[in-house]
Parts: structure tokens; sequence; C-alpha cells
């Protein structure tokens, strides 16, 4: 009896929001917010750090993920293989492929090497040799650590990025923003924990894969630690504007309503996710002010839009994505991941990298500098990388300046800076054909780990229940935190 009195009230209830008004108003932004993941304080029950109990000391407090989907070739931007000129279009041995697995668009095919067309060059304090492709991001090498030796087990590029975006290959489980919203609560009470910026534009056109919301969800975490995907066309996030209408005092008058209505209902049933509800509701009505002042770059200096170059301009721009990504490290977002397509050349892959290579360049150059010069890239961790790397043997028609490269997981590079990282420093080593780890193997679980480590985290301690596992980023495969790397 009692259980149906509490479905009629609750019935009820709804029946009075929809009929006001409410449920097309207040209440639907919020329910879409708590979708979006606005964060609160770290779960009381998580065993991972809460808000105030960090398992380490931590070196950064925040992370940007620059995230090159599609896999950009190591050996023709960061692993230089000079040798490889002089095996052009000569049979990859046996005892480097040892049989390993390919794609099925390789499978069976002749294995020929394509030494990269472009040149390299050592720059920096320790002479580290960047592509002539990379000018710009070449003038920061100090700043950055490469990890040579990356390797993945995923072949293909949908468990690839799920594997690297959420330490799974399997889809459902919860992104690494989640986790850290879940484990380390939020910096601030006007802004979401963990944004999500797609590039809308990109130079290559060939190969591009969907990006779905799952890279950046909540799994069986609560909802709440979602990411929130920044729109490139209208409001930055959805519902954000208020409805034709619905003045600031208006909408206030309506929040105030329906926090007494959920504080009734609360003291009633006792259920905590209504509490959380009434707080995301405030969040939301916080963040009509504090995303378009966010997303106003129209106070930023002539001398930064510059740096960060002409496509700065755009809206949906890889350039003005990094621009935001400042901006929200500045107002302490947790975790900000960038996502740029373009990256899968499997044919005429020099005429599409140098494309994609002038989108990202001066952008990411920029994004360095510029938290440098305002103290925020100490504490700040960036890191640079796809879902696993390119082959040394040509796909497709292979002429001294053209090419493509198959998918290639047995190595890759990936590079971080900032955030307690040593700059100017190089990590693992690959055969003289950039395809097989020989020194120092840094699999993904093993840079998810590290990543913790440096926000004061130690990967094996957060975790969550779920099926009967204690449930952990880095899975249940062994790991390891890359030490070596940490300044």
């Amino acid at each position: 009896m009692a259980y149906s009195q509490n479905i009629e009230t609750a019935q009820n209830r709804r029946r009075f929001l929809t009929n006001t008004g409410m449920g097309l108003g207040v209440s639907a932004f919020a329910n879409a917010l708590a979708q979006n993941g606005f964060a609160v304080p770290a779960d009381k029950h998580a065993t991972g750090s809460g808000a105030s109990g960090l398992h380490l000391p931590a070196k950064a407090k925040r992370v940007i993920f620059l995230f090159m989907a599609g896999a950009p070739s190591q050996l023709d931007l960061f692993d230089y293989k000079p040798e490889l000129n002089k095996l052009f279009k000569t049979a990859l041995p046996p005892s480097v492929s040892m049989g390993q697995r390919v794609t099925a668009m390789t499978k069976g095919k002749e294995q020929l090497v394509a030494p990269s067309k472009f040149k390299f060059s050592q720059k920096g304090k320790n002479g580290i040799w960047m592509s002539e492709l990379l000018p710009q991001l070449s003038s920061q090498v100090d700043e950055l650590c490469f990890i040579r030796s990356m390797n993945t087990n995923a072949i293909n590029h949908d468990p690839g990025k799920t594997s690297f975006c959420t330490g799974s290959e399997i889809p459902g489980k919860p992104s690494m923003g989640a986790w850290l919203s879940y484990g380390l609560g939020t910096m601030n009470k006007d802004l979401p924990d963990f944004v999500v910026l797609p590039s809308a534009t990109w130079s290559g056109k060939v190969n591009v894969q969907a990006l779905y919301s799952r890279l950046w969800g909540s799994g069986f975490l609560p909802s709440k630690h979602q990411g929130t995907s920044f729109q490139t066309v209208g409001d930055p996030v959805l519902f954000l504007s208020n409805p034709a209408g619905i003045d600031p005092g208006i909408r206030r008058r309506m929040l105030d309503s329906l926090g007494e209505l959920n504080q009734k209902h609360f003291s009633k049933f006792g259920d905590p996710e209504i509490e959380t509800t009434i707080a995301q509701q405030e969040m939301a009505f916080r963040m009509q002010t504090s995303v378009p002042d966010l997303t106003d770059i129209s106070d930023e200096s002539p001398e930064t839009m510059e740096l960060y170059g002409p496509d700065v301009d755009k809206p949906g721009s890889y350039a003005r994505n990094c621009l935001l990504a400042r901006r929200m490290a500045e107002r302490d977002v947790r975790f900000i991941q960038l996502f740029h397509r373009g990256w899968d050349h499997h044919t005429r892959l020099p005429e599409n990298l140098v494309g994609q290579c002038r989108d990202v360049d001066q952008p990411t150059a920029a994004l360095l500098k510029d938290l440098k010069q305002r103290n925020l890239l100490d504490d700040t961790l960036v890191v640079f990388a796809g879902e696993f790397g390119r082959t040394v043997f040509s796909q497709g028609t292979l002429t001294a300046d053209n090419y493509g490269r198959d998918h290639h997981p047995r190595c890759f590079t990936a590079w971080l800076a900032g955030g307690g990282v040593k700059g100017g420093f190089e990590y693992g080593k690959t055969d003289e054909f950039s395809y097989n780890v020989v020194e120092d193997s840094v699999h993904v679980r093993d840079l998810h780990a590290t990543m913790l480590h440096l926000l004061g985290i130690d990967h094996t301690k957060l975790t969550f229940p779920f099926q009967g596992l204690e449930q952990k980023l880095t899975g249940v495969e062994p790991s390891r935190v890359v030490t070596e790397i940490i300044a």
C-alpha cells in the first residue's frame, strides 16, 4: 500500500511539473545537464582518493588530452629511421614481421618497405629528431617527453579508440575523465569537470571514422561523471539558453520552486539522487553565465590570437579548441579532451599528412607556450597520442613520394608535457623498422597508470564495484607506472 502511495505521489508531482511548464523548462534543462556529467565532489564511497584525500603527492591538477583519431604515422613524425632509405621497396624481413597479425586490408599482400619522404632534424638541448612537418612543435621540444615504445592490443580503430579512452576494447567502461571526476571530484563550481572538444573541420577527408559518446561516457559510474561535449553551432551546451519569454529572474524563481519540491520529496523518500539533482540544477543555472564567459574569446589579446594561428577565428577548429582548452585550464576544469580526426592514411599519406600537421602544429605549440607563460604548464599534464601506429610497409601505391600505411599496434609514439614529466626526454626504443618495441615497452594501460600517478592516484586503488569485480581504469591485466619519465 505504501509503495502504491509513493508511486501515485511521484506521478502527481510529474503531472504538476508538466502542466506548469517546468517539465519543459528547468527540469528538462537539469536532466540534460545531469546526463552530460556536471560533477559534484568525489563520491564518498569511492575506494579511490576523495576530493580531499590523494593516495600520492600530485604533480598535476588537470589533464589536456590531444587525441589524434585515426592514428598518425610515427615513422613520418617522430620515430626517425634514416637507414630505411637504403631499403626502399624491399620486402620486410620475416625476422621482423614474425608472422604478426595484420588487418584484412594488407593480409596476404607483399610487405614492401616505405621510408618516410620527409626530412628530420635535431631540435632542442638534447638533439631530439623531429619531422619537418612539425616546425612549431619542434620549437617546444624541450618541454616534451616522448614515449617511443607505446603499444596496444587493438588493431582496428573502434576498439583502439575505445581502449585508449576507457582502458578496455569492450564498449561500456568509464572513460579516463569520468574516472578522474569520480575519484578526485570537482575543482570548480561553475563548469563541468570533464569537457570534450571535437574538431568540426580537419584537412584529411579520407577514412574518417565517427566519434561515439561512449568515448567520454561514464560507463557503470554515476552519469554525473561523464564528459560534456561542447557544440560548435548554437549553444556550446544543449539547453543553455533560456526559452523565449523566460528571463533569468523567472528562471531563478522556477528553480527555487522546483528546489522546494525536490527537498520535500527528499525528506519523504531519502533518495540521495534527489539531492544530486538539486545540486545539478543549481550548477546548470550558474553555467548560463560561466559557459558564455568561457567561450567568448573577445577578451584575448591580438598577440594571443596570433599565437594560435589563423584558424583560431573559426569555431570548431582545432586551433579554437586549443585556445578554449587553455581557458578551461585557467578555470580548473579537471579533464579536457580534444579529438582531431583525419589521420587514417592508408593511401596518399604524404599529401594528407601535410594538411593534418598544418591543422595541429601551430595550435599545439601555442597551447604549450600559452600554458607556460601563464604558469599553468607545471600542474597541467598535456598528452598527445593516437589509438595506434602505422606500418613501415606500404599499403597501395608505393613510390618515393606516394605511399600509404596500414594500422600497426605493435609500436607507436606518444608525447607528454608539463604535469611532472621530464622535458626534452625520450623513453623506449623500436627496432630499425619501427615495427617492434625493443626497449622499455609501454602499454596503453601503463600510460593510464602513469597519468593517474601524476594526478596523485594509485591506479590499483581507484576502483568501483561492478558485476562482482572491483573495476579499474587499468583493468585486471598487469600495468605499471612509468616512473622513468617522471621529473
